[in-house]
């Protein structure tokens, strides 16, 4: 899932962004207020992580100006600013969740985890279909039970059709949210992580909608033939 990640200080763009990518984001930085307007304001993201105290723009009149033209996305904010009432602003404007820094590293995640969660409808910790379960606390995919071993690509890529589970997905939108802005987009790439899913854990999982693309049903049937139409 693609993140939109906000921040100016040195330490913790470098601290926050290795443990989202080591988590399974794909994490896009940008410290400029005025830019960080502009890229939300343009482009769709799971989530975003906001610092308030950025330099062109400050956080919080970001955070209006998405709300006010209708951007949806959650949004994390990451402040020093610790009292009640910044709090309290910073939730009615539109965020979804707030932590004041210094903060430690599991809380973040937990936070980022439980907004995009609720944005997708999910209120459950671990996603579920049928018999396949997926829980992104420890990013394990479980079949019956049973461990599935998967690359970082092909766990972002089920973790997001499970997240939109019932709604077909783009090739398009699956590469934005699986690739960071600048890596080179191969134009079969979803297709081939598509199939490699499917040896893994069941031809019947992910459902081609000729084009339209994919999508994971709450019936799915890992175990029935490969589902086009």
């Amino acid at each position: 899932m693609r993140i939109l990640f906000a921040e100016d200080d040195p330490r913790i763009i470098r601290d926050v962004s290795e443990t989202l990518v080591a988590a399974g984001y794909v994490v896009e930085h940008e410290s400029d207020g005025e830019e960080v307007w502009f890229l939300g304001d343009t482009n769709d993201y799971a989530a975003v992580v906001l610092d308030l105290g950025l330099p062109g723009m400050d956080g919080l009149s970001i955070l209006k100006k998405w709300r006010e033209n209708n951007r949806t996305f959650p949004i994390l904010v990451l402040t020093a600013r610790g009292t009640w009432s910044e709090r309290v602003e910073g939730i009615d404007a539109g965020a979804d969740d707030y932590l004041p820094k210094p903060f430690e590293m599991d809380e973040l995640l937990a936070r980022l985890r439980a907004v995009i969660r609720r944005s997708t409808g999910h209120a459950n910790p671990a996603i579920t279909v049928g018999e396949i379960k997926l829980d992104p606390r420890q990013m394990r995919v479980t079949i019956k039970g049973v461990p599935k071993t998967l690359t970082p690509q092909e766990y972002r890529l089920l973790s997001y059709l499970m997240h939109h589970r019932n709604c077909v997905v783009s090739q398009q939108e699956l590469a934005e949210h699986l690739q960071g802005e600048y890596e080179q987009r191969e134009s079969n790439a979803i297709e081939v992580l598509v199939g490699r899913l499917r040896r893994k854990l069941g031809g019947g999982l992910i459902e081609t909608r000729r084009g339209f693309g994919y999508m994971i049903c709450d019936n799915a049937d890992p175990e029935s033939e490969t589902g086009s139409s």
